[in-house]
């Protein structure tokens, strides 16, 4: 199928989607970047930055203020990966890494926006906040109803001057309205949420170079995480719970997103945990309600396998 999903708990969202041969969709950054050279240089950061007019250059420049940010120029596998503020000169002195960049410290919302581009211009988009918890992992991300003008209209400039030519889904990272990273791709952790057809619609951008898509029914929705500790390893819940999950009143689909039979430290995820499970859903506390059941499931069936206690599970505070 030419919807390049490569995590198996992502397969529910496309497996029954007809899609031609000859339209190539990305799901991971590494497949966008081949896919798209005339504009893969959105994936360095430094040069978004610049195309901004902020402040920003190789690590080995001094910056002329404090507190910076700072981060890989390119990353394709994990884009957060090696972030960090820098408050003064002395911790810049020694922090300084090959292929890092420091750029201006940002403040205000973080909207991670999905739009569908047509030849540069933004022909729909969705905005989602995260509620973060410690060490890069996040409780919930909220799929917003409302629209955002002031920053579609940022980004439409933006795309319109960078990104002239290009047809397909683009997801753009910003705080305070500013972007910080550009992604030729769209979310795949919640494509359930953007409405029925929405996946057809997508398909027939690649296929058609055309966007119809109805979204006058959109609502809140909500991707809820469950985390684990680090250091062990776990399994899959029975049947019997997934089921009891799905079923759950507001709950639209439910991800395990790990492999039971790969090593843990093989899995990409964030210091503050190892990501277990995502629910997707229409209600908040369903969401959560979901997650205590999960939580339960995944403890039995990983008891059972290798002995271990339950205290290797990160108890969220929404649990």
């Amino acid at each position: 199928m030419p919807i390049l999903y490569c995590d198996p708990w992502r397969a529910q969202y496309f497996q029954d989607v007809q899609c031609p041969d000859d339209a190539t969709i990305p799901i991971k950054d590494w497949q966008a970047w081949s896919l798209f050279p005339n504009h893969s240089w959105i994936y360095d950061k430094l040069a978004v930055a610049r195309s901004q007019g902020m402040d920003a250059a190789p690590h080995g420049v001094i910056p002329p203020y404090y507190p910076v940010f700072s981060k890989p120029i390119i990353n394709l596998r994990n884009m957060g990966a090696g972030s960090l503020a820098i408050p003064d000169e002395a911790t810049y002195r020694v922090s300084l890494q090959p292929g890092h960049f420091w750029s201006t410290l940002l403040t205000g919302r973080h909207v991670s926006t999905d739009a569908a581009i047509l030849n540069g211009e933004i022909a729909w988009c969705r905005h989602a906040t995260g509620i973060t918890l410690d060490g890069g992992t996040f409780e919930h991300w909220h799929i917003h109803k409302e629209v955002m003008p002031e920053l579609e209209g940022y980004l439409g400039t933006w795309a319109s001057k960078h990104l002239a030519g290009y047809t397909g889904m683009t997801n753009f990272e910003t705080i305070g309205g500013k972007i910080i990273e550009v992604h030729l791709r769209f979310t795949d952790q919640w494509p359930d949420l953007y409405g029925a057809g929405w996946v057809d619609a997508m398909v027939r951008l690649y296929s058609e170079k055309r966007w119809e898509f109805d979204d006058s029914q959109r609502q809140d929705q909500y991707s809820v995480v469950l985390w684990g500790s680090h250091g062990r390893s776990y399994r899959y819940p029975s049947a019997a719970c997934t089921a009891r999950v799905k079923a759950e009143p507001g709950v639209v689909s439910v991800q395990q997103t790990f492999h039971e039979n790969l090593t843990p430290s093989l899995h990409s995820n964030p210091p503050g945990g190892f990501r277990l499970a995502i629910v997707n859903t229409n209600d908040l506390e369903a969401g959560r309600r979901a997650l205590k059941i999960l939580n339960e499931g995944i403890l039995a069936s990983s008891e059972q396998g290798d002995g271990s206690t339950r205290s290797s599970m990160v108890q969220l505070s929404s649990l």
